[in-house]
């Protein structure tokens, strides 16, 4: 079963759980696993409504945020091509367990085995804080693969791969089945920073997230150093995931789903400019 495959599945079954059980109070301490997965899973159907459902609701600052990534990835694309040719010219001094490391947890088994076995922790032992964290992941998760999976398909971009055959950064194929044209966004990198991002939020501690940050950034440069993606690639599927783990948690705060003992973090994350320098800050 392929990637779009299991998404579609979450979905169905997301949606089904949440017909059934549309008008369930948050439960107790003491309720039963069984409420408290129908509970997760309720949230995790709204979540992934609201994240679908934000670009209608969207305000100037919002509209501004996205201008910004358009011109910063517009400014990131022109040295996509001499980018590549630098991390496969470098490709032999990266350690190979990392190089395995990236590979393997950008797949989608190795990742939503790794939450179903934080989300199975969290909903036995009834901590609130870990099922609250895998129901961030799975919501955005489900988001996030959606829409990079139909961008893949619609944009149909070349793969570096392609290379050797003459393509570059700026060769497309819209609409296309074809995996060498399947580069924009990288879908390792959205599952990688979706999950580090979701795990990072729930930590105060600066080096506790940088930590994090560092971890969730093996698999996306694996893929650079690998020639499977662009830069701007990874760099618009970083944003995609960070936005989309935001407006879930927002939502899942604002609703009090669940509870939050302490003020909500946000990182402000924004493009910088300088010289010949493009770059993206994340302000703790």
């Amino acid at each position: 079963m392929n990637f779009k495959k299991v998404l579609y599945l979450c979905i169905f079954v997301f949606l089904f759980v949440f017909k059934i059980n549309a008008q369930q109070e948050k439960p107790s301490d003491t309720a039963s696993i069984g409420k408290l997965a129908i509970y997760d899973l309720k949230q995790s159907v709204k979540g992934i409504g609201y994240s679908f459902s934000r670009p209608a609701h969207w305000k100037k600052k919002d509209f501004t945020t996205l201008g910004t990534f358009l011109v910063g990835s517009l400014a990131l694309s022109t040295i996509d091509d001499e980018a590549t040719d630098m991390f496969l010219k470098n490709e032999k001094h990266v350690p190979n367990f990392l190089m395995e490391a990236g590979q393997r947890f950008g797949k989608p088994q190795l990742y939503f085995a790794t939450n179903a076995a934080l989300y199975g922790v969290g909903l036995f032992t009834k901590n609130e804080n870990l099922r609250r964290t895998s129901v961030l992941i799975i919501s955005s998760s489900v988001t996030t693969g959606v829409i990079q999976s139909l961008s893949k398909t619609l944009i149909g971009r070349a793969r570096p791969t392609g290379i050797s055959q003459g393509l570059d950064s700026r060769d497309f194929k819209f609409w296309a089945d074809d995996a060498g044209f399947h580069s924009f966004p990288s879908g390792h990198t959205v599952l990688s920073v979706t999950m580090a991002h979701a795990i990072a939020k729930q930590f105060n501690n600066t080096w506790t997230k940088v930590g994090i940050y560092a971890l969730g950034s093996i698999s996306p440069m694996s893929r650079l150093f690998a020639g499977a993606h662009w830069l701007t690639d990874v760099g618009a599927a970083a944003f995609l995931s960070i936005v989309v783990v935001d407006a879930v948690d927002n939502f899942l705060f604002k609703t009090k789903a669940y509870d939050y003992p302490q003020k909500e973090k946000k990182i402000a994350w924004n493009f910088s400019f300088s010289g010949n320098k493009v770059g993206v800050i994340g302000r703790f």
